[in-house]
């Protein structure tokens, strides 16, 4: 059983979704983190939830970024810790410089909440490995943010060493325009950095991760992060 830390930050609001998913769907130890602690509590993977941190004052992520237990989080992650950002979490992680690019306005300039389909781009990251192979997931998005951004040279970077995650695509898996929700550059949808434990991504996978929702496709990529890190405490011991 991995032990997951999900950090709470004020405006947070999908910190109870994600710890419903993993303690009753995967049955895993689940602490919370204050946004004020400087203690990860000996945690394997930290989450950073979807919400409007500090009321996405600024813009989304920019004050967060300035929390004290960012500055553990970012160590973690330079240890090789696994850190996962998911909407807010993932603007956060690039605010603080832990993912590379930044997430803009959607290109309709209007708050977008529906679901979505996905392309997996890399089936070898911790977050795609238990994933159906040819699966087109449908994961629900909310946000008003969430068109990625970044300069040639990065996306350029973030192409050669796989590590686009996800696309924006259609129901048959074609990505195209029309399957861009918010005009993100090259639909992406999903992140994660060169060295391939800081992860991020728009869509909520805890969001689609129980049979009383009508989805479960979320629950593939919390299943692969789950055996992904038990494999890893197996070879510590």
């Amino acid at each position: 059983m991995s032990k997951f830390g999900v950090v709470v930050f004020p405006g947070s609001n999908c910190d109870h979704d994600m710890i419903y998913a993993l303690e009753t769907g995967f049955k895993q130890k689940v602490t919370r983190l204050w946004h004020k602690s400087t203690d990860l509590q000996g945690c394997d993977c930290v989450i950073l939830p979807g919400g409007f941190s500090f009321g996405d004052y600024l813009r989304s992520g920019g004050l967060a970024k300035f929390s004290p237990i960012m500055k553990e989080v970012s160590a973690f992650a330079s240890a090789g810790g696994f850190v996962f950002g998911i909407c807010n979490g993932f603007q956060i992680l690039c605010e603080a410089g832990l993912l590379p690019g930044a997430l803009l306005m959607n290109t309709s300039r209007k708050f977008i909440c529906r679901n979505v389909f996905l392309s997996v781009q890399n089936r070898s990251s911790a977050l795609t490995g238990s994933v159906p192979e040819n699966g087109i997931l449908s994961i629900p998005i909310a946000h008003g943010e969430g068109r990625y951004f970044a300069d040639a040279g990065t996306l350029s970077a973030l192409n050669k060493n796989g590590q686009v995650l996800f696309r924006y695509c259609n129901e048959q898996g074609h990505v195209n325009e029309e399957s861009n929700p918010n005009g993100s550059l090259e639909n992406i949808a999903g992140i994660c950095n060169e060295t391939g434990n800081v992860f991020g991504m728009m869509p909520h996978p805890e969001r689609a991760a129980d049979k009383l929702l009508g989805n479960t496709d979320g629950m593939h990529i919390l299943n692969s992060l789950i055996h992904v890190l038990q494999a890893k405490e197996q070879v510590v011991k």
